[in-house]
């Protein structure tokens, strides 16, 4: 339908003729049990720039009963068509009224519904993102058209019904009469609606209470683990508003865990929704709480940047998920009390290394994409606008620095609270209290795609001082079919020195400099004594790729475990992994680092993803005629560190599922076997319901489990 993909030069037409004032939406859901369509009213006031001027509203509905413009009925049939009906001949001050029946989906689009088969009891929750508001009511879907959002819904009794205004209690009839939000985009307006299970608290900050709940299905209310959530929620609270200098702009904050989510989470205001995969039913190790807890800050973090103050358009959409997961990582990493101050490790690790791997893909682009429709929006929810973002954001915070950066980011806020923004906005907020001019990196980061990699090329004397320090920066070709030139870029980075003392590899020196064009000259290195390492992009401040040059590369392979802090251990193994994949590394060569590290790396994260890495490089890059070697000795090593790990620990759950993932030969085939039958135990390890899946899985992939134990385990 040609009709339901708004262009950007068409949103930007409305944005100029319209202004809107307020929506008052009435939703029937009592008959929500059985499904099919609901009844939706909504009426919407707004003022025209241009008396006698046309326009659309959006709508995606099977039955269109009634649309009312100023007092005047439109016959539906002429005005409704391709999910817009058209509003002719608007005055300066204007009433709409429409009335529909919409459609409940199961594809996670507008009002989701799912019967739970534990209780049969049907689920409901909204995902608007990018234009599906319009699913649920009529509205003009565009983020840049602000207005108040008053909800009444009539559900089955015994229901509960959450939306972005505080909860009310319903009547006696089963309704709920929510008060009007502020001035917010459809796309962040929510309702969930169900028989939830929830647990209350709330946030004290001064003289203000800010009421917090956390809801799931009953069904899942023995897993949650709503202390740990309320906790997490908290520091968030309190780190965001001091380091924003702006209160918590919505009345309460609600957590939602919902089932068959098709994303990780959405930052409806004061009401996100997440997926319920995040309430554990089984073990997991600590990786798995940190994801979550990255996942609820990032989310909080957009109350602020994308619910407060929003993007104009959706070619913003980057700098919006890029912010709220910079300040996520920040907060993990910063906050009193925090669980994980190694956060930014996880970031290098993880986040990271998902951007290196699609920056080199032929689907590569630049981070400001260009967004001429709502159709190029759902192409660009990626690993460039989420992490490689991410990572040039703190990039960006480097290159103007900390303190100026978030001075910047809370005059940006006061600036434009319960407005719509550009990029432009935030770089001019930062250029003012950074002094940088910001126009030639954002074209440089923004407006280019690829990666590019940082040599030291390090010449010394015959008494071991450094005579030359040059950094070279290369920018390789992009794949074929990928749109645009590798270019070389300015950053900002760190170069730190590391001296091997008892084992230990101690920092000794750092200095940070800016780098630009193709050689970068560190005078500060030369007639200092060369460190036993030399790390390029110490503390991850670019997005880089980096290389280690041939000494430190040595003693990096004999004492990875030695460094102080996971951070600079991370980048060691994320430069060896770089270097595997670019074909500078055997991955034999790259197996003989990680067995004879990865048995003393402390960080869960990091060694999870080294048994990943290792996995995929001996399937996908090693020598033919020598891979099946490489896998048994990872086998076995991974059955080795399995005994070894401490009982109950993390690290034997993530060795027991590596083990899992690799085991081959009858014998390890057989002790899979035996640890799903219970005839085989391993001192701590529980063998629930996750795991007994990846047992199950290897061996039904190895011939050794066929339909009839698959379905005995059903």
């Amino acid at each position: 339908m040609p009709g339901t993909n708004l262009t950007r030069e068409e949103a930007q037409r409305r944005a100029r003729l319209l202004t809107v004032h307020s929506y008052d939406i009435d939703l029937d859901l009592s008959g929500a049990q059985e499904g099919g369509t609901f009844r939706s009213t909504t009426v919407v006031r707004f003022d025209c720039a241009e008396a006698g001027a046309s326009t659309f509203v959006d709508l995606v509905a099977p039955t269109v009963h009634k649309v009312v413009l100023n007092g005047t009925d439109l016959d539906p049939s002429e005005v409704f068509a391709d999910s817009r009906i058209t509003l002719p001949d608007l005055r300066e001050s204007n009433e709409l009224t429409v009335v529909a029946s919409c459609a409940y989906t199961n594809t996670g689009e507008g009002l989701h519904r799912f019967v739970d088969p534990v209780d049969n009891q049907a689920y409901l929750y909204t995902q608007f993102e990018v234009p599906d508001a319009r699913r649920v009511f009529a509205c003009f879907e565009q983020p840049d058209l602000k207005a108040t959002f008053r909800f009444t819904v009539k559900a089955p009794k015994g229901w509960t019904v959450v939306s972005n205004s505080p909860t009310p209690e319903p009547d006696a009839e089963g309704v709920w009469r929510f008060a009007p939000t502020p001035r917010i985009s459809t796309y962040i307006t929510a309702l969930v609606a169900g028989p939830y299970h929830s647990v209350h608290s709330e946030y004290i900050s001064g003289d203000r209470r800010v009421p917090l709940g956390i809801y799931c299905r009953p069904s899942l209310a023995e897993h949650l683990d709503a202390d740990a959530v309320f906790e997490v929620t908290r520091q968030g609270f309190d780190w965001f508003q001091e380091k924003f200098d702006y209160p918590y702009p919505f009345a309460k904050y609600d957590q939602l865990f919902v089932p068959e989510f098709n994303a990780g989470a959405m930052e409806n205001a004061g009401a996100v929704t997440f997926r319920d995969e995040y309430v554990f039913r089984s073990k997991v190790t600590d990786a798995a709480y940190e994801a979550r807890a990255e996942t609820i800050l990032h989310e909080l973090a957009h109350m602020w940047f994308g619910d407060l103050v929003t993007m104009e358009w959706w070619n913003d959409l980057w700098l919006n998920e890029s912010f709220a997961t910079y300040m996520s990582i920040a907060c993990q990493a910063e906050a009193p009390g925090s669980r994980w101050p190694h956060a930014w490790t996880t970031f290098a690790n993880s986040m990271k290394t998902w951007a290196y791997r699609q920056d080199q893909l032929p689907s590569t682009h630049p981070i400001m994409a260009e967004i001429r429709d709502l159709e190029d929006v759902l192409v660009n929810f990626d690993g460039i606008t989420y992490a490689k973002g991410a990572s040039v954001l703190k990039q960006l915070v480097a290159y103007v620095g900390q303190e100026e950066f978030f001075r910047g980011v809370q005059a940006y806020f006061r600036r434009h609270e319960w407005a719509n923004t550009r990029l432009t906005d935030l770089l001019g907020a930062l250029e003012e209290t950074s002094g940088r001019d910001l126009s030639a990196w954002s074209k440089a980061w923004l407006e280019t795609a690829g990666i590019n990699v940082l040599r030291p090329e390090i010449t010394t004397g015959p008494d071991g001082t450094i005579t030359a320090f040059t950094i070279r920066q290369e920018a390789p070709p992009l794949p074929a079919g990928a749109k645009g030139e590798a270019v070389l870029r300015p950053h900002r980075i760190a170069v730190g020195g590391y001296e091997l003392r008892d084992g230990a590899l101690v920092r000794t020196r750092r200095i940070e400099l800016d780098i630009e064009g193709e050689r970068t000259e560190v005078p500060e290195l030369v007639g200092v004594p060369r460190p036993d390492v030399i790390l390029l992009n110490d503390d991850d401040l670019s997005y880089a790729k980096v290389r280690l040059d041939p000494a430190s590369l040595a003693v990096v392979t004999e004492h990875l475990a030695g460094f102080e802090h996971s951070l600079p251990r991370a980048l060691c193994w994320a430069s060896a992994w770089d270097m595997t994949r670019d074909g500078e590394l055997a991955t034999r060569d790259y197996l003989e680092l990680v067995l004879h590290g990865i048995g003393k790396e402390s960080d869960i994260g990091v060694v999870q993803s080294l048994q990943r890495q290792v996995k995929l490089a001996l399937d996908l890059y090693a020598d033919p005629a020598w891979r099946e070697e490489g896998l048994a000795r990872w086998s076995e090593a991974a059955l080795r560190h399995l005994r070894e790990a401490a009982p109950g620990s993390d690290h034997q759950l993530a060795w027991a599922r590596a083990f899992a993932a690799t085991a081959r030969t009858p014998e390890q085939l057989d002790l899979l076997a035996g640890l799903l039958d219970g005839t085989e135990k391993i001192e701590g390890l529980t063998v629930d319901t996750e795991l007994r899946w990846a047992l199950l899985h290897r061996l039904a992939v190895t011939g050794r489990a066929g339909e009839q134990e698959i379905e005995a385990e059903l």
